[in-house]
C-alpha cells in the first residue's frame, strides 16, 4: 500500500509536482550521465560507437519497483540506479571518475534552480494582482487597526500595498538566491577531483569538464572547493528565503480572516461551495486558512533544513540525506501550494462597501484622536495636557457605547463641550475627515513602481493563472 504526498497530491501544482517527482529525478540523472560521459569522450577519453546512443534510447525507461528490487540487494540507492541504467542500454561506461554525491548533488541542486524559477513566475504574479488590488480598493476607507483594536484611519489599498512591499523584500531575495546559486560540480569522493585527473589526464581537462557540465546544467558558477557535500547553509539560504516568502500572504491571510469574521470582506464563496456541514449560512474563509497552515508547515522544514548548518563531519557523510530528502521537495510542494491558493484568493477577493462604511461610521470619532490631538496642539495646548483630555472623553464615550446599544458616539460633542479644549465642534468635524488618509495614494504608488519593475522582468508572469484548488 502507497500513502501519497498530501502536499503533492492536493496542494502543490503539477509544474512543482513535475520538478521533483521520482521518475523526473532519475530522468536528470541519467541526463547528467550522459552529458558527463559525453564530456569525457570530447575531452579524449575512449567511448566505444554508439555505446552513448543506446544509453539514450533507455533514457525515459524508468521502472522504480524495478529500482526498488536492485536496492533491496545493493542497499545503495545510486548504485541501484547505475545498474538499471546499464543493464537497459548494454553497456557500463556512465559513472568513471564519479562518486554518488557528484549524481544528487548536482541534480538535486538543477531541481533546487527549476523549483525557485516557478516559484519567481508565482510570486511574481501574486505581487501583479496584490498591486491590481491596491489600486482597486485605493479610495475604500476603512478602521485600521493595531493589536486588533480600532486604531485609526486606512484604506483598504494600503493593506494590500503594505504586503506587496513585505513580498518584494524577499522576492528580491529570491531573486538573488537564484543569480549566486552555485553549482557542486563533479568533484569525487572527498572533492579533490583526483579520480576525474587519474582518467582524464590533467588538471586543465578537469576544468574543461567541470565548464562542460555546468553549462549542461545552465548555471553561472560552481564551487571551487568543497568536500563530498556541498554545505548545506545552502540549503538553509533557499528554505529561509521560501519562509521570508510565504510571510506577506500569510500575514494578509490572517488579516482576511478578521476581516471576514464581521463581515467586511470575502474570498470569494463559489457556487456550489459548502461553508460548513452543519451550519449552512456559514462562508468560511478556507482558502486563506490553507495559506496560514501551509506557512506553519513551511516553518517547519526549515527547521529541519536549520538542524543541518553547522553538522557537516570533515569531507562530509550522508546522515543529512533522509532530512534533505524530506524537506527540500516538500518545502517547495508547500510553498507552491501556498502561491496557488494565495493567487486565487487575490483573484476572487471581494469587499462589502456597506458594511466597511457602517464599521468605520461607528468608530470614526476614536480612529481620529490622533488629528484631533494635532488639532488641539496647533490650537495652543500642550501634547500631554490634551493627550490626557481627550483620553477621558474617549473612554467614556467609548463605555457609554458598550453599554448603551442604541447610543451615538458622543465623543466630538463631549471634546466640543470641554472649556479646556480650544476646538469647536466644525473643527472637530473637519479634522475627522475622511477625504485624504494621509500619504496613502503616494505609498501604493510607490509600491506598484516597483511591482511593474518585477513584471518586466518577469513577463511570463503576466499571463500565470493559479491552478484549480479543491
Amino acid at each position: 500500500m502507497t500513502i501519497s504526498n498530501v502536499l503533492a497530491s492536493r496542494y502543490a501544482s503539477e509544474e512543482m509536482v513535475k520538478v521533483w517527482n521520482a521518475e523526473n529525478k532519475i530522468i536528470l540523472e541519467r541526463e547528467l550521465w550522459l552529458a558527463v560521459l559525453q564530456a569525457q569522450k570530447d575531452l579524449g577519453q575512449q567511448v566505444p560507437d554508439g555505446v552513448i546512443d543506446d544509453y539514450k534510447k533507455v533514457l525515459d525507461q524508468v521502472d522504480l519497483d524495478s529500482i526498488h528490487d536492485r536496492e533491496r540487494i545493493v542497499k545503495h540507492d545510486v548504485k541501484a540506479r547505475i545498474e538499471e541504467f546499464c543493464s537497459l542500454a548494454g553497456h557500463e561506461h556512465i559513472h568513471k571518475g564519479m562518486t554518488s554525491r557528484d549524481l544528487t548533488e548536482n541534480v538535486e541542486q538543477l531541481q533546487i534552480r527549476q523549483a525557485l524559477e516557478l516559484i519567481c513566475c508565482q510570486a511574481a504574479a501574486a505581487l501583479r494582482l496584490l498591486s491590481e488590488n491596491a489600486t482597486t480598493y485605493s479610495e475604500t476607507v476603512v478602521a485600521g487597526r493595531t493589536h486588533n483594536v480600532a486604531a485609526q484611519v486606512t484604506t483598504l489599498g494600503k493593506r494590500f500595498a503594505s504586503a506587496a512591499e513585505e513580498m518584494l523584500h524577499a522576492f528580491t531575495n529570491i531573486e538573488q538566491i537564484v543569480a549566486n546559486y552555485p553549482l557542486r560540480g563533479i568533484k569525487g569522493p572527498v572533492g579533490t577531483q583526483q579520480d576525474l585527473v587519474d582518467l582524464l589526464g590533467g588538471s586543465e581537462q578537469v576544468e574543461l569538464l567541470e565548464e562542460k557540465v555546468r553549462d549542461h546544467l545552465g548555471f553561472t558558477y560552481t564551487f571551487d572547493s568543497v568536500g563530498q557535500v556541498y554545505p548545506r547553509s545552502l540549503d538553509f539560504s533557499v528554505v529561509s528565503g521560501l519562509v521570508q516568502l510565504s510571510s506577506a500572504p500569510a500575514n494578509l491571510a490572517k488579516t482576511l480572516r478578521l476581516m471576514a469574521g464581521h463581515d467586511l470582506v470575502t474570498e470569494g464563496f463559489q457556487e456550489g461551495q459548502v461553508g460548513s456541514s452543519a451550519m449552512p449560512h456559514k462562508m468560511n474563509m478556507r482558502s486563506c486558512e490553507r495559506i496560514s497552515g501551509l506557512s506553519h508547515v513551511l516553518q517547519g522544514y526549515l527547521t529541519m533544513v536549520t538542524s543541518l548548518v553547522g553538522d557537516q563531519w570533515n569531507e562530509g557523510d550522508v546522515s543529512c540525506s533522509v532530512v534533505r530528502r524530506v524537506a527540500l521537495p516538500d518545502a517547495f510542494l508547500a510553498i507552491d501550494g501556498l502561491l496557488q491558493t494565495f493567487l486565487s484568493v487575490l483573484e476572487d477577493f471581494g469587499a462589502y462597501p456597506k458594511v466597511l462604511e457602517r464599521e468605520l461610521n461607528h468608530y470614526l470619532p476614536f480612529l481620529s484622536t490622533t488629528r484631533i490631538l494635532t488639532a488641539a496642539t496647533q490650537a495652543g495646548m500642550g501634547r500631554e495636557e490634551a493627550h490626557e483630555a481627550i483620553k477621558a472623553h474617549a473612554v467614556s464615550a467609548a463605555l457609554d457605547l458598550r453599554n448603551n446599544n442604541e447610543g451615538e458616539n458622543t465623543l466630538l460633542q463631549r471634546i466640543a463641550d470641554d472649556p479646556e479644549i480650544p476646538l469647536s465642534f466644525d473643527e472637530l468635524k473637519s479634522a475627522i475627515a475622511t477625504s485624504d488618509i494621509g500619504r496613502t495614494d503616494q505609498q501604493i504608488e510607490a509600491v506598484n513602481q516597483v511591482v511593474q519593475q518585477v513584471i518586466e522582468r518577469h513577463p511570463e508572469s503576466k499571463s500565470y493563472t493559479p491552478q484549480t484548488i479543491i
